[in-house]
């Protein structure tokens, strides 16, 4: 019963919400919607620490490891027969923990965040509604299943990014997200239904355990014999890259920031991003058939990886440089599984949630405190204004730098980013090496751009001053009071400029920012060894479905000294060179600009990504478009069909009213031409 509780909480939430806002108003619709959210994180938390416990049992005992509770019959429809149930293992458990904490987490900032939009409920309605589109992903026991969750977050990231409807820029995000996401989810589709065709059921259990003895066969597919596990995972692979960010299919995710911050953070943390991952791992004996499929994840996740690190190192947008880390994480989590690692990626993907949800909720608090400036080059010694979002975010940071030391311990990326680089430097797979030294220069890339973050924002001289968006801002308040504070407590001198104060977000937006934060700080120490350190015949991931292998995170232990060193030295180059270019000599990043332009504007434009998809897809389809609507709608259908039509009658009602005379004898010679007209035709049959 409590599982159910915890998967359909959120949809019952979502529906008050959404559709009786009229009747409860926005403040019961929060309550509802957050009261919901924290109760499946409630009952979600004793099943992840259930299975963890399992984890010190061994493979005899007859500990249930897996539950299934079935929902209702679904389809039956010739070969074609599975019910919808939810299956609860220690991977369900993982995420289950994932997407609820941070998922109520952020209902609770948004209720601070969000605390002046007039159209409350349906952003609390589509968050929930967010929410168990995933918690429906993540207990599928089916492909078919899984794909309904799929579609759900998609049409949930649609109404979320596209929210303020009335910006333009909104709009065009969601449809892009909503569009590039189609793309992905073809070939997600042709992989589903491969999969039906070869093994004749969708059921994950069924195809897992039937994988290994299709091995080696073949398949024609475009006029080529080709591997068929290698095509039916690469398939599925194309879904995951377009949900996951990949590159390729990447493109949306940057631009998804036009929404608000909470569903940047709902988005990148615990649910819609995550799912490729989470899929792949799901399926991942699948994928452990085809050697092939394992490289173009490893080599796509990686190339992934080196391209969103340095893309971020030049964005001045807080949320943008955040947005590319997580694109930069997810090839993280993709290289790990490419080479074998499955659990160290599932483990990056936990510790992941919770310092990115507490970055973005970080980057939020911020940008309420500069009245929503995005631009990080006016901001400027804000952790004396901020020191709870400050100190909030210098967490977050040091865990996704992975600062810690060797043997001792550190933060939570410490565990689990280093993790995965051991792994690919363990593996044995023909492209691990290059996954191990992207990783590792990923890792002084993610060091520099989050430190240029930290500098830009709280160290140095203030520079809001400069920001013409903060002084409308501040003009524009609703009024002033007796001491010259406006409404939301600035002060503004008389000159209106220099008088700017930022403040501290309330308390419904630092709760949350204190919860991620202890996250961020022991998620690696406390959960490290369930997800990776366990030894084959006691570990957290029996009868989970993940193809853990325990000899590569025994062998990973087993690297030598400079490599578990690599990530942490790359760290510190990162570190040093943020601080030699923020903090001791401001004048140098213009010059390092100047001097390598055509290098910064690569970077700046993203390896021009989107002018080229402009020029090789979106200006070709508004050309096809075009000659569709003005030649073939336009030009034939309505010319020849409505239109046409409508001309054929205006000429005929013309031709009718002069007939139309009102005379006699004009009726009559009609009437007689006719008759003539008959009799002729008549004699003419009869010879």
């Amino acid at each position: 019963m409590e599982i159910k509780l915890i998967v359909f909480l959120p949809l019952l939430a979502a529906l008050i919400a959404g559709l009786g806002q009229r009747y409860i108003g926005a403040k019961a619709a929060k309550i509802v919607t957050t009261g919901a959210l924290f109760a499946s994180c409630a009952l979600s938390w004793p099943l992840f620490v259930y299975f963890l416990s399992l984890g010190d049992l061994s493979l005899n005992d007859s500990a249930s490891r897996t539950m299934i509770v079935p929902v209702l019959d679904w389809v039956k429809s010739g070969d074609l027969v599975f019910n919808w149930e939810l299956r609860v293992d220690a991977l369900t458990a993982v995420m289950l923990v994932v997407v609820t904490t941070v998922s109520s987490l952020v209902h609770l900032y948004s209720w601070g965040y969000m605390d002046e939009d007039p159209d409350q409920p349906r952003f609390f309605a589509y968050l929930s509604l967010f929410t168990f589109a995933m918690l429906m992903l993540v207990t599928a026991n089916n492909l078919v299943q899984m794909f309904f969750g799929w579609e759900g977050v998609g049409l949930a990231s649609y109404l979320l990014i596209g929210f303020w409807y009335k910006k333009p820029s909104a709009n065009a995000a969601a449809i892009k997200a909503f569009v590039v996401n189609r793309v992905g989810d073809l070939g997600f589709m042709l992989g589903i239904f491969g999969v039906f065709w070869l093994f004749g059921t969708v059921s994950i259990p069924e195809i897992l355990t039937a994988a290994p003895d299709k091995v080696g066969s073949s398949v024609g597919f475009l006029g080529y014999r080709v591997d068929t596990m290698s095509l039916l995972c690469c398939l599925l692979f194309i879904g995951a890259m377009g949900k996951s960010a990949q590159l390729g299919l990447h493109t949306w995710l940057p631009d998804a920031m036009e929404g608000p911050t909470p569903v940047s953070a709902l988005i990148h943390a615990a649910t819609m991003v995550t799912a490729g991952v989470f899929m792949v791992c799901r399926l991942s004996p699948l994928f452990e058939t085809s050697q092939f499929a394992l490289n173009v994840v490893t080599i796509v996740g990686a190339t992934t990886a080196l391209f969103a690190a340095t893309v971020g190192l030049v964005q001045n947008d807080i949320k943008r440089v955040i947005a590319y880390s997580t694109c930069s994480q997810l090839g993280y989590m993709f290289f790990a599984a490419g080479t074998g690692a499955y659990g160290a990626a599932m483990f990056h993907l936990f510790t992941h949630a919770f310092f990115k949800a507490l970055l973005f909720l970080g980057a939020g608090s911020v940008i309420h405190a500069m009245h929503h400036e995005q631009d990080m080059r006016y901001y400027g010694g804000l952790r004396k204004h901020i020191p709870i979002t400050f100190w909030a975010m210098m967490a977050g940071t040091l865990a996704i730098t992975g600062v810690g030391i060797v043997g001792l311990g550190g933060f939570a990326g410490f565990y689990s980013k280093d993790a995965i680089i051991e792994a690919t430097f363990a593996a044995t797979g023909p492209w691990h090496m290059y996954a191990f030294a992207i990783g590792v220069f990923a890792a002084l890339l993610t060091s520099f751009y989050s430190w240029r973050l930290i500098f830009l924002t709280f160290f140095g001289k203030p520079r809001w001053e400069q920001s013409e968006h903060i002084q409308h801002a501040v003009h524009d308040a609703h009024g002033h009071d007796d001491h010259g504070h406006d409404a939301h407590g600035h002060h503004e001198s008389h000159d209106g400029t220099a008088g700017y104060h930022p403040h501290e977000s309330p308390w419904s937006m630092l709760v949350p920012l204190a919860v991620l934060t202890l996250g961020a700080v022991f998620a690696g120490f406390v959960f490290h060894n369930g997800f990776i350190e366990a030894e084959e015949g006691a570990t957290f991931w029996v009868n989970s479905t993940l193809a853990f292998n325990a000899h590569l995170m025994h062998e990973m232990h087993l690297v030598p000294m400079w490599v578990k060193l690599a990530s942490t030295v790359a760290m510190l180059v990162g570190l040093f060179t943020a601080w030699m270019m923020y903090i001791r000599s401001n004048d140098a990043p213009a010059r390092l600009a100047a001097n390598f332009q055509p290098l910064y504007k690569f970077l700046l434009n993203k390896w021009y990504f989107d002018e080229l998809y402009n020029l090789i897809f979106v200006r070709p389809a508004f050309w096809i478009g075009r000659q569709f609507w003005k030649i073939g709608d336009e030009g034939i259908i309505d010319r020849f069909g409505p239109n046409g039509s409508a001309w054929v009658v205006q000429q005929g009602s013309r031709f009718a009213v002069r007939m139309q005379s009102g005379y006699l004898y004009t009726y009559a010679l009609v009437m007689l031409l006719g008759l003539v007209a008959a009799i002729s035709w008549f004699m003419v049959q009869a010879r």
